[in-house]
């Protein structure tokens, strides 16, 4: 079995779990269709389209 020959620095050690930090959430794009938020590679929730074509049936409550 492998061991280390020498102890691991504590920046050596916290550089590399600075790695599994957690990633923020991409920034919201508008619709092209209706202007709404929505996020990137998404279906938009308010109108239904994704890359210029209706994909689902949203009902409207007005």
């Amino acid at each position: 079995m492998a061991v280390p020959k020498r102890k691991t620095s504590k920046s050596k050690t916290a550089s590399r779990k600075a790695q599994n930090t957690k990633k923020p959430i991409a920034r919201a794009s508008s619709c092209s269709q209706c202007g709404a938020p929505a996020m990137p590679h998404h279906v938009c929730t308010s109108c239904g389209y994704y890359n210029g074509r209706q994909v689902l049936s949203v009902s409207s409550e007005e």
